[in-house]
């Protein structure tokens, strides 16, 4: 199901990304480039579908946003209304059949799905609507919605999206694309971003506020959690609810790791609350160090503010190399090292003799920290002391984060000072909860975080299925 990637599954990866925009004649570009602006949260597929004159018109493949568009099919995406998609599976396989936008034949017309999350009652939904006589055409949780809509025997497309939605559990920013209708919204607890903008007269959707900035759209807010907005063949919006108001429990891990440092989510800049967990980080767990270094790239403003905080000089003790392909195959363990070797490499004029500070996002399976630590040592470096700008990672998420069963991640089954052992550090410390939510501007006057911790704390904030794990999402 998922790529067997240089760090061995020891990074967490984003399901997908959405984008959407209605009313401009350049539509279809500006989802290009807005997908492209969304490519780190999905690089095995991009989809895009428009809508011009009653008709959908679709282009889906496996790939960069850049390998599966060029000029000329872009040319044929017709419409000021598109509604697009990057993917990366947590749940179903990676093939073209699961590429989004879904495209679905109705009695009524065409209708296209994208959503970007988890649904963790898919399971039990899919078998009930086979045994009711639905057939599947792939294996992703966003079909079971479009055939809980096509079911639905209310007299309106909005109507029938809502009684849908109301029967789901889970993380969605849904984006829904018929011949005259544009569907947008939020699962009820808002687990996963989702911002609405404006360039000129058009309305612009996307996971990210980093899409607007590349497009030139303003932010005009966040979709709020169980909202629903619904465009008509004119442009007109009519917002409304499908759930009653529930706590928020936006992922937290989207500032910690997955969002691009330029997004903006509820207001806080992703970069500026890295840098505030990077200097809590270092007054959590102060070390005596002679220079401080990030795993690139999502570590590096952690690893700056720690610095900063402490005045232990930051400096670029590892490099990336950007030119390494994204399936890159490991046919021997023997391999595995050098696959690290290929994607990171230790600066030795800089590490070299010196007492290291690495800090890094998180530590999922322990074997990429472990591997980057030995490799700050062959460079040079006397001591390597690692600090995790966020709480140990326990449970794994079925919101749509790509995390192991529990059993895998190194936090679940072994202590701070084991872990650390098990890395060859010097020393390893870890973010508190606490602290990472005052980084991205929790305060103790708060009723409510607001933040999805369940990963740290085992805490989730919808019924969880008995017997769910990663593997076994539909």
């Amino acid at each position: 199901m998922r790529d067997e990637s240089i760090f061995d599954f020891d990074e967490l990866n984003e399901e997908c990304g959405v984008f959407a925009i209605i009313g401009h004649p350049d539509a279809a570009l500006l989802t290009y480039y807005g997908l492209h602006a969304l490519q780190h949260r999905g690089q095995e597929s991009a989809g895009i579908v428009s809508a011009e004159d009653g008709e959908l018109f679709a282009k889906r493949g496996t790939g960069l946003v850049t390998e599966v568009f060029d000029s000329a099919n872009l040319k044929g995406l017709k419409g000021t209304t598109t509604i697009g998609h990057v993917r990366y599976s947590t749940s179903g396989g990676s093939g073209l059949e699961n590429a989004q936008p879904l495209l679905f034949n109705f009695s009524s017309g065409k209708l296209a799905i994208a959503t970007n999350g988890n649904l963790v009652n898919a399971k039990r939904l899919r078998l009930q609507l086979e045994k009711e006589g639905s057939i599947f055409q792939t294996t992703s949780d966003t079909e079971v919605i479009a055939h809980l809509i096509a079911r639905s025997k209310a007299p309106t497309l909005k109507e029938a999206v809502k009684e849908a939605l109301k029967q789901v559990v889970g993380a969605y920013a849904l984006l829904i694309l018929t011949n005259d209708q544009l569907i947008v919204a939020s699962d009820p607890h808002g687990l996963r971003p989702f911002a609405m903008g404006k360039i000129g007269d058009a309305h612009v959707f996307s996971s990210e506020t980093c899409a607007f900035n590349v497009i030139g759209a303003e932010l005009v807010r966040e979709i709020e959690p169980g909202e629903m907005i619904v465009f008509d063949r004119n442009g007109g919006m009519k917002t409304t609810r499908f759930a009653g108001k529930r706590e928020r429990a936006l992922c937290a891990f989207e500032y910690v790791y997955f969002a691009r440092p330029d997004s903006l989510i509820r207001g806080v800049n992703v970069h500026a609350a890295r840098k505030r967990m990077g200097r809590i980080l270092s007054q959590e767990a102060p070390v005596e160090a002679d220079v401080v270094t990030g795993v690139p790239d999502s570590s590096t403003s952690a690893a700056i503010g720690f610095a900063e905080a402490t005045g232990i000089p930051y400096e670029l003790g590892l490099i990336k190399n950007r030119y390494i392909g994204r399936t890159f195959i490991q046919p021997s363990q023997e391999l595995r090292e050098q696959g690290v070797r290929m994607k990171l490499s230790a600066v030795e004029g800089v590490v070299s003799g010196k007492r290291v500070v690495m800090v890094d996002d998180s530590i999922v399976r322990g074997t990429t920290s472990r591997r980057i630590v030995r490799m700050l040592r062959e460079a040079g470096a006397t001591e390597v002391h690692v600090r995790i700008s966020s709480p140990p990672v326990k449970n794994p998420c079925f919101y749509g984060i790509d995390t192991p069963d529990r059993k895998q991640l190194v936090a679940a089954v072994k202590s701070i000072d084991e872990i650390c052992k098990e890395i060859g550090a010097d020393s390893l410390a870890f973010l508190s909860a606490k602290g990472m939510l005052n980084a991205i501007g929790y305060t103790s006057s708060d009723q409510n975080h607001g933040h999805c911790l369940a990963c740290f704390t085992g805490e989730y904030p919808t019924e969880v299925e008995e017997g769910l794990t990663l593997e076994g999402k539909s």
